[in-house]
């Protein structure tokens, strides 16, 4: 199951590719399409091969599979060809925006790359918190009012969701560092979400105008030390009391929890319950906002502790290990109040569905950077009298690297506009769990493109590699989405 909820991934983005390549694409378009296409295919019929059996195949079943097709399109001659053309153009040939929705990335571009970009590397290296110029700059941007609608300050529609628009933002802003700017969207949304699902009136009213204008920050505390993905395994509890509830038990990679102003937490509130997940509560914990990497907050006779957990990569923004003891929230803190006890889960998997997507994007954006990197690196760096660049194996690492940094880009599109007509939610499941494994791939490649130099501290490149392993961890693992939700869903569809 673990193999084909990749190998669905791959095709779903092999269609939205070849549906984006419509009748006026480009012969470029056309042959990338055809490219992501065939290896696609080609990682399929491996899969099925290896244990067929298990599937119910035989080896006529399999031989249906086109060889040639695939034999044609992946050919080293071909894979040359089209490495040079993404050597030429690394970003690809695919813009299926509007006007509007270029205007917004050509904006959020700007930004990363005056504001953003320059900072980067220094915030990674020294493990800072963003600093207030980013911060800052994209409140003045509207950026945390992206999934929060125009009536409440924010600036999505009223009556339906702008799931590309944050795709769009989201891919520009982790071109330039994903610790220091590509996440800074993930958490408002999740927390927007979940008001706008559940919420009161008087609860929407109150937060999300705070919200969309960045006062204050927020973050999301749902992880647990002993159940990791398994989201309605929660057990931090929450006891009633006089005016509100008590909070008791430990979180962990909290992200952005010392900057933060509020963080929703994930609460039981029913240990009896049946099945498990009804049992779960939303809670809006308020505290002081600070940029130290430990903080201890006491209020109404509890202590809220955070500490900061030292990463490899993913730097910036800090992912918190938290501890509540005896924390007290007031019932207009409860997603919901009365008619939120429960309901907790439901909220946070709407929440979770759009921070997917925006993970993929996240992905892709990391992806075009690395390979930005390593084109302009290869046509800058000789050997043996040649310009990296001009070796056929390297013309085959950018024809790959390029088709799937241009598949995934174009299967987080397709899927955020289904999001935005009300599905798409299996799909943002496939586009994480697609981008976030082909970022890995692609920045170890633009590592390896820049030979000892890519490993350097100093190098982008070493960045977006242990950036792009997070990736496949946060915002549901991959064996948690490949199993427990796209293997669900084939189940299902059989």
């Amino acid at each position: 199951m673990y193999d084909l909820a990749f190998s669905k991934a791959e095709l779903t983005a092999a269609r939205a590719l070849r549906d984006g390549a419509g009748a006026s694409a480009s012969e470029f378009e056309h042959r990338i399409a055809d490219s992501f296409g065939a290896e696609a295919i080609a990682n399929l019929r491996q899969r099925l091969a290896a244990r067929p059996s298990d599937f119910g195949l035989t080896s006529t079943d399999l031989a249906a599979i086109d060889d040639a097709f695939v034999d044609r399109h992946l050919s080293a001659r071909r894979l040359a060809e089209l490495g040079r053309e993404f050597l030429a153009h690394p970003a690809g040939p695919i813009d299926r925006l509007d006007v509007d929705k270029r205007i917004m990335r050509d904006t959020f571009r700007r930004f990363a790359d005056q504001v953003v970009r320059p900072q980067a590397a220094a915030i990674h290296r020294t493990d800072a918190m963003i600093p207030d110029s980013i911060i800052e700059g994209l409140k003045a941007l509207g950026c945390f009012g992206l999934s929060v609608p125009i009536r409440f300050g924010g600036s999505k529609p009223d009556d339906r969701d702008d799931s590309l628009g944050m795709v769009v933002a989201t891919e520009e802003l982790s071109r330039a560092s994903l610790g220091a700017a590509g996440s800074l969207i993930t958490r408002p949304e999740i927390v927007a979400r979940a008001l706008l699902e559940g919420g009161t009136a008087a609860q929407q009213v109150r937060w999300l105008p705070a919200l969309a204008a960045g006062e204050p920050l927020c973050a999301v505390s749902v992880t647990e030390p002993g159940t990791g993905s398994d989201v309605a395994s929660v057990a931090l509890r929450a006891t009633r009391v006089d005016g509100g509830w008590r909070l008791n038990g430990g979180k962990t990679w909290c992200t952005f929890a010392g900057k933060a102003g509020v963080i929703l937490v994930l609460a039981r509130t029913d240990p009896d319950a049946r099945p498990p997940h009804r049992g779960l509560t939303l809670f809006l914990v308020e505290k002081p906002s600070t940029d130290d990497q430990a903080f201890r907050y006491e209020s109404h006779g509890g202590v809220l502790t955070g500490r900061a957990i030292p990463t490899i990569g993913y730097r910036g923004m800090h992912s918190f290990e938290m501890f509540y003891d005896d924390v007290f929230v007031p019932n207009q803190n409860l997603i919901g109040e009365r008619a939120g006890e429960g309901r907790g889960f439901y909220f946070t998997m709407r929440g979770f569905s759009g921070g997917r997507l925006q993970t993929a994007a996240r992905a892709t954006g990391i992806m075009q950077a690395a390979l930005d990197s390593a084109v302009a690196y290869a046509t800058t760096r000789t050997v043996f009298d040649r310009e990296i660049a001009e070796f056929p194996l390297t013309l085959a690492k950018f024809a790959r690297m390029g088709a799937y940094v241009t598949a995934c880009r174009s299967l987080s599109y397709t899927v955020a506009q289904a999001m935005d007509n009300g599905g798409g939610q299996v799909e943002a499941s496939l586009a994480k769990l697609l981008a976030c494994r082909l970022a890995e791939w692609v920045c170890r490649e633009a590592m390896q493109i820049h030979g000892g130099l890519g490993y350097a501290e100093e190098t982008d490149v070493s960045r977006y590699y242990v950036d792009a392993r997070v990736l496949s961890i946060f915002e549901g693992a991959e064996e948690t989405l490949a199993l427990r939700v796209i293997g669900k869903s084939l189940m299902e569809t059989e």
